[in-house]
């Protein structure tokens, strides 16, 4: 059984250091502020879940219950942030929205410069 958690956990292991590689190089190599993004976020909560899944499986559980409030601070705060640098990029003028396919903030930041005093939350995201 030893050596099955073993294998797993590098399996684990090696599999979430290539998805932290992959979005690495993706920040460096995408040209546009929404793609860094993305791969600012998404491979890298992928690939710390996955090298903390995999070192969970060598610790005690004592020590493994640590690894999930990492992982879970990480899955909170990550989105959270993109979301931010996101805004404020197009609120700044950095964004360029001519190659947007979607565009909901800037009909949200019309409605408010005109006077729409209606700040009902949106359904989309």
């Amino acid at each position: 059984m030893t050596a099955v958690l073993t294998v797993l956990s590098c399996a684990l292991l090696l599999t979430g250091a290539a998805s932290c590689l992959l979005g690495a190089l993706g920040l460096v190599r995408f040209p546009d502020l929404p793609s860094r993004l993305q791969a600012a976020t998404k491979p890298q909560t992928l690939g710390l879940l996955l090298i903390l899944f995999g070192t969970g499986l060598r610790l005690d559980l004592d020590d493994a219950a640590t690894l999930v409030l990492v992982g879970l601070f990480q899955v909170l705060t990550a989105p959270v942030i993109s979301q931010l640098l996101g805004r404020s990029a197009y609120r700044s003028g950095v964004l360029r929205r001519d190659v947007l396919v979607v565009d909901d903030l800037g009909a949200r930041l019309s409605a408010d410069d005109d006077g729409d005093t209606d700040r009902r939350p949106s359904h989309r995201f």
